[in-house]
Order: structure tokens, then sequence, then C-alpha cells
């Protein structure tokens, strides 16, 4: 299988991973009565959010550069 035409799908995979995770945190976040514990949990749900923010930027200049 040809390294390039597995690209987009495991792109696919990594957001719909951070979206998980991100949902998890949320969760997390919600549940928790501990106060140090839920900054903890939104902290690392902002970094996650924060991290699939700049990977959909760089699909987008990707599919740019190659379609343009």
């Amino acid at each position: 299988m040809d390294a390039k035409s597995r690209r987009p799908k495991d792109r696919e995979g990594a957001i719909s991973a951070l979206n998980a995770a991100i949902e998890a945190m949320n969760v997390a976040e919600g549940l928790s009565t501990i106060t140090p514990t839920k900054d903890v949990f939104g902290s690392v749900g902002v970094t996650l959010t924060m991290l699939r923010v700049g990977s959909c930027w760089f699909v987008l200049i990707d599919y740019k550069l190659k379609y343009a």
C-alpha cells in the first residue's frame, strides 16, 4: 500500500482520537469534585483542542498546496 494514500486516513484517525480525548477530559472535568483535578482536566482539554485546531490548519494547507 502506498504511504501517500494512507495519509488522509491517518490524519482523520488522529483528529477523531483527539476529539475523543477532548470529550473524555470534558466529562472527567465535569465529574471531578476536587478543584485542582478540575483545573488539570480543563488545561489538558484546552491543550488537546489547540493541537486539534493546529492539525486542521496543516491539513488545509496541505490540501491547498496539493490541489491549487
